[in-house]
């Protein structure tokens, strides 16, 4: 089969691999780049677990292939917040509670962040709308709402920026 040399500039550090033309973003993040973040839920564009920025908009890594990628920038949970700085969203999942088992966290996060990255003040409906594609199964959604409707009110402008 064969080779494709990509780049991808992953959470703001270029980032290269040899991958084959089927291989997915999801299985190049995790297996060739060790992003464990991006988790692999359904490998089928259902569950919302992978989502990941790619330029700027939330898709789901296992939909994507990796020469999609190539010289474009990948933006994971861990590039919209740090342990140390983290952003208004991650912290609102915490202190609202919409964190259970944390399977879906990654992807809600991501998604969120796409949202009030263009929306600093969505309604309800934009927020349903905005992880609409990101399953919970634990949470029953309402906890999560909340926290991105805390974050929207606590979001500086610049925190809004990927």
């Amino acid at each position: 089969m064969n080779k494709y040399s990509i780049r991808v500039k992953v959470n703001k550090e270029w980032r290269t691999a040899e991958v084959t033309a089927t291989e997915t973003l999801l299985d190049t993040l995790r297996n060739k780049w060790r992003a464990v973040e991006v988790k692999n839920g359904c490998a089928q564009g259902d569950c919302g677990a992978c989502s990941v920025l790619l330029q700027g908009r939330p898709v789901n890594a296992c939909l994507v292939l990796s020469v999609q990628a190539n010289e474009k920038e990948v933006t994971t949970v861990k590039g919209i917040g740090t342990r140390e700085n983290p952003h208004p969203l991650q912290t609102a999942f915490v202190e609202q509670g919409a964190v259970q088992c944390g399977y879906c966290t990654p992807g809600m996060i991501v998604s969120s962040a796409a949202l009030l990255a263009q929306n600093p003040n969505p309604s309800q409906a934009e927020i349903s709308e905005a992880i609409s594609g990101n399953l919970c199964r634990c949470t029953g959604y309402a906890k999560i709402f909340r926290a991105v409707a805390d974050a929207a009110r606590k979001t500086k402008p610049a925190d809004r920026r990927q």
